[in-house]
């Protein structure tokens, strides 16, 4: 049986053991859905299709094959959807709050896929859950209103054991949304409103792309060699005297960022994922872990034509433990190293910019007060013993959820994010994987001997491939509605943590949120509108596919 073939039916097993176990919550012929909802009158209409391509990546030499989404338009604005010509990058969308969306989605690649709509608060059966992927030739049809306030979100491909590849090979596009609250500010718009989409990518000497396949590096997850920003190589921007938005989006594999200026300008947010903050943040530096957003105000008044800035990913430590980097093409550049992201050229002179607001839109700050379990978190424990990335000791099982993981509609939960073999409590979680963990993504692979490797500057800890420590950051993402970061607990991280300190903005609205080792961080997370199966799980993409996932059975 081939590997795809395997995949193919895992997870159909999957799926027909979800059915059985959550009949009420899929759909009739389990996991399609390809007619329209009578009744169900839509604003906007896409006709979506995955399929592969040959693109001019490089600047010379020949195309790269890669997997890449078309739209077109049927209904609704022009603007709705923006192509990128010659772009792997599917087209950007451009939604309104309170717009019904419907999309057809056409799969017209050779394995199974579907598409998330990452930071969107959507329906179930809209939401891109992998139980959902269609084979080679099918069609889904997507249907949900927008009711995320203005802000940046994403999609991607999600169909499980091939999430991190297809979005590799190009399956992933930008998404705004905008709203009444938006629209009052003086943000700038149009031209001065701009993408600022940040992946890593390996080529080979034919301009091919080279993924990871070595279990080691899957593990570590991809890391690339070269730079894309809005899927071009050396990316330089030609802007005016004046403010910008730029839309920043994480969306490499597992490369995380530190954005920051080559001459120590600080950076000033006015958004993180999915949504505009309270008022405008200003840092040193933004860490940008991936599947994160920042909407950056980048005010280049007062700059003379001619000069240029350069923004870079600033030096940090202690995110990983520094496993089989050396001499390995997939990762020339390491985590944590100085690289340039883009250059900004100011190319003419103009006297009018908007004013960076003192205040952006109204917000509501959740607290303890308003969870149904103060004092008692949900757990979400990380950990990555003996070559098993796991959350709260179980893998990924379509058709599992565990008591904890089942929440009350209308609910708003504290939610604890926690390193499970770092802190108390942890070998509990773990003790109770084994009889859930029918899906081990490592049986039937050959292991190596174990040995230790140098933990690359997180304190000086070893790490056993066989089973010792994997000491590692990891960015948690959260499907269904958005949360809010309570407090992070930093008693435990190690002196590294202060390469990325001042880095985080934890204000706003999230979706994803970056761990650090030794880092505990409580969530406040709402359960409203939509009953059904939720994923979390790592945006380390390789991670996920491992079964670095679970979900929540909302009812």
């Amino acid at each position: 049986m081939t590997l795809i073939n395997r995949r193919h039916f895992i997870q159909h097993s999957a799926l027909t053991a979800a059915a059985a176990c959550f009949p009420g919550l899929l759909l009739a012929n389990q996991g399609g859905k390809t007619l329209p909802t009578p009744g169900f009158k839509a604003d906007v209409e896409i006709e979506f299709t995955a399929h592969a391509a040959r693109v001019s990546v490089l600047a010379n030499g020949p195309a790269t094959l890669v997997q890449r989404y078309s739209a077109k338009l049927i209904k609704g604005p022009v603007q709705t959807v923006v192509q990128l010509p010659g772009n792997y990058l599917g087209p950007i969308l451009n939604f309104r709050q309170g717009q019904k969306v419907r999309v057809f989605f056409k799969n017209e690649l050779n394995e199974s896929s579907i598409i998330h709509w990452h930071g969107l608060h959507v329906p179930q059966h809209s939401d891109g859950h992998p139980m959902y992927s269609i084979e080679p030739g099918a069609r889904f049809v997507y249907e949900f209103e927008v009711l995320n306030r203005a802000g940046t979100s994403l999609y991607h491909s999600h169909s499980h054991n091939l999430t991190a590849e297809q979005v590799y090979r190009g399956l992933a596009g930008l998404i705004t949304v905008t709203d009444s609250d938006e629209q009052r500010l003086d943000l700038p718009a149009g031209e001065f409103d701009l993408p600022l989409v940040i992946q890593d990518r390996s080529f080979d000497s034919k301009n091919q792309l080279q993924y990871v396949h070595m279990m080691h590096q899957r593990m570590e997850g991809f890391l690339g060699d070269i730079i894309l920003v809005n899927g071009k190589p050396d990316a330089e921007f030609r802007v005016k005297s004046r403010a910008y938005r730029f839309r920043a989006v994480n969306g490499s594999n597992s490369r995380i960022y530190k954005l920051g200026w080559d001459d120590g300008t600080p950076l000033t947010a006015i958004g993180t994922d999915a949504c505009l903050l309270a008022k405008p943040e200003t840092r040193p530096y933004i860490m940008l872990a991936p599947g994160e957003r920042v909407d950056l105000w980048l005010d280049f008044s007062g700059r003379e034509v001619g000069s240029r800035l350069v923004m870079y990913s600033l030096p940090f430590s202690g995110t990983q433990p520094g496993m089989g980097g050396k001499g390995m093409r997939h990762n020339r550049l390491p985590q944590g190293g100085k690289f340039a992201v883009a250059t900004f050229s100011v190319t003419e002179k103009v006297g009018d910019s908007p004013a960076l607001p003192e205040s952006l839109v109204p917000f509501q700050r959740l607290s303890q007060a308003d969870t149904d379990n103060p004092g008692k978190p949900l757990p979400i424990g990380l950990s990555m013993q003996a070559m098993r990335p796991l959350l709260n000791g179980k893998s990924f099982a379509m058709d599992k959820v565990a008591d904890f993981e089942r929440v009350a509609l209308g609910s708003v939960k504290n939610i604890r994010i926690f390193h499970d073999h770092e802190m108390p409590g942890g070998k509990g979680a773990r003790h109770e994987a084994n009889a859930e963990n029918h899906e081990n993504p490592m049986r039937g692979m050959r292991m190596k001997k174990p040995m230790d490797h140098d933990n690359g500057g997180s304190g000086g800890h070893k790490m056993g491939m066989g089973g010792g420590m994997m000491d590692m950051a990891h960015p948690i993402h959260l499907h269904g509605q958005q949360f809010q970061i309570l407090r992070r607990v930093t008693d435990k991280v190690r002196d590294s943590y202060a390469s990325v300190r001042e880095g985080f903005i934890d204000s706003g609205w999230k979706d994803t949120v970056l761990v650090m080792p030794g880092e505990e961080v409580e969530i406040i997370k709402p359960f409203q509108d939509y009953k059904g199966l939720f994923l979390y799980h790592c945006h380390n993409l390789e991670h996920e596919d491992l079964g670095m996932m679970r979900q929540y059975l909302i009812e």
